[in-house]
């Protein structure tokens, strides 16, 4: 099966064997310029600043921004670490960052514990006068488990004691209108629960509402970066798709809609002033272009967890995610559902990561002045 920290979401587990994800396609485009130097005066701010931080435990801090995968984290180490030079687009597959610390503190014994015997990986910076810990997870709802996803969660909670847990990230399409690399914003999470109707699925929420201040300002956007996708490049990997999975598909059939190519400026959402909700689930589960998700905001692995914790802890939480895989053609097989969907999260996730967790960033600095 495909890693999860490369696969965030896809299909009933009812809808395709391990043998269909046991390939490893990873298509190559020739228009992958790399992320900025980010311009932090065309919004009147600093960049955020790099704070010692204590060895073997986590500091206190007034939020946790947490990610997962490793274009999320090398997205995150630029927009908050790095960011007065570019970065190349290789480093999106980076599996590690000088000034990052492992947290290990407690860490419970589980089965094949060699594949996981650290929590994640810490940072601490300053966003305006407020201390924000920068947190790459290691621990999943799919592995080793939700109760240890929860107990850290907690363990984060009673240490750093933030006013705020925010989770980025990519995530799979479930909006039918929402093109590549665009950003919805969050403030409840809802759990799939296999066999049980969409109703009687778990919602944790909150009062939480995402400040917009310096997202509403013009100089905002010209610090977004507009994902690169071209139709040259869609139409190589359907080609490169096609020759790998011995399939014949045409580009706008795996392309539906045409929501693969970009948007010319990405879309920032506020849904933290509606009652919609991200779907977490630890089997695979994709939206597509029947809406048969489209009452969510997107479709990811981790997140409802985190609400959970949070409201029965009284700690606001919200989740800034960015659509890196949009919804999927419903007359597709769900197996090339699934391979389409993670090539083109493989390609262009750094980007769609990048607008993400600048979008964390402007709603820090907005809700910590």
């Amino acid at each position: 099966m495909i890693p999860t920290k490369h696969l965030k979401r896809l299909l009933p587990p009812t809808a395709a064997t391990e043998a269909d994800f046991a390939k490893s396609f990873a298509p190559v485009i020739q228009n992958h310029p790399p992320l900025p130097i980010i311009n932090w005066s065309a919004v009147g701010q600093p960049a955020p600043q790099l704070l010692a931080a204590p060895a073997g435990d986590l500091p206190a801090a007034d939020a946790i921004v947490i990610t997962w995968a490793e274009a999320e984290w090398s997205a995150m180490e630029h927009v908050f670490c790095n960011s007065g030079v570019s970065m190349p687009y290789g480093d999106g597959s980076t599996s590690t960052w000088s000034g990052w610390q492992k947290y290990t503190k407690g860490i419970p014994s589980v089965p094949n514990q060699s594949s996981w015997n650290y929590w994640g990986s810490y940072r601490l910076v300053q966003i305006g006068g407020s201390k924000v810990l920068l947190f790459k997870s290691n621990t999943h709802l799919d592995y080793p488990g939700q109760q240890y996803l929860q107990q850290l969660v907690s363990l984060m909670i009673a240490t750093v004691k933030p006013q705020l847990i925010l989770s980025i990230g990519t995530a799979g399409g479930a909006r039918v209108g929402d093109h590549i690399g665009s950003v919805n914003v969050v403030r409840a999470g809802t759990l799939y629960e296999t066999n049980q109707p969409q109703a009687q699925w778990p919602d944790y929420t909150n009062a939480w509402k995402a400040n917009w201040s310096l997202i509403a300002e013009p100089g905002f956007a010209k610090l977004l970066f507009p994902v690169p996708t071209t139709q040259s490049d869609l139409q190589s990997i359907c080609q490169q798709f096609n020759s790998f999975y011995k399939s014949n598909y045409a580009l706008s059939e795996l392309n539906v809609n045409n929501l693969n190519l970009a948007d010319p400026a990405p879309a920032i959402n506020n849904l933290t002033g509606t009652s919609t909700a991200l779907l977490t689930t630890n089997s695979f589960v994709v939206g597509t272009s029947s809406g048969n998700l489209g009452g969510f905001a997107c479709v990811e692995m981790d997140d409802a967890i985190i609400a959970k914790v949070c409201a029965s802890q009284k700690t606001a939480f919200g989740f800034v995610r960015n659509i890196s895989d949009p919804v999927q053609n419903a007359t597709l097989a769900p197996e090339f559902q699934a391979h389409w969907g993670e090539a083109i999260y493989g390609v262009y996730g750094l980007y769609t990561s990048y607008n993400g967790a600048l979008a964390a960033w402007a709603i820090l600095s907005g809700q910590f002045k």
